[in-house]
């Protein structure tokens, strides 16, 4: 009588297991697939970004500053 018992716990069990496990497969994938589609509306929201212009540097020599 315990056996049978524990056989149907165990059955229970594993079918149990089994459920959370394809529960957990597709919350994954639910969650990849969010984080894909949010990359790409980013993308398609977000102006592009200009080209930095290089800022103009000019060589000022030491000797022609003025000492106090």
């Amino acid at each position: 009588m315990v056996a049978i018992l524990a056989l149907v716990v165990a059955v229970a069990a594993l079918a149990y297991a089994r459920r959370t496990a394809r529960q957990l497969a597709q919350v994954t994938e639910m969650y990849w697939q969010l984080k894909f589609d949010h990359g790409e509306l980013k993308a398609k929201v977000a102006p592009p970004e200009p080209a930095a212009a290089s800022p103009r540097q000019t060589f000022v020599p030491l000797t022609s500053m003025k000492k106090p």
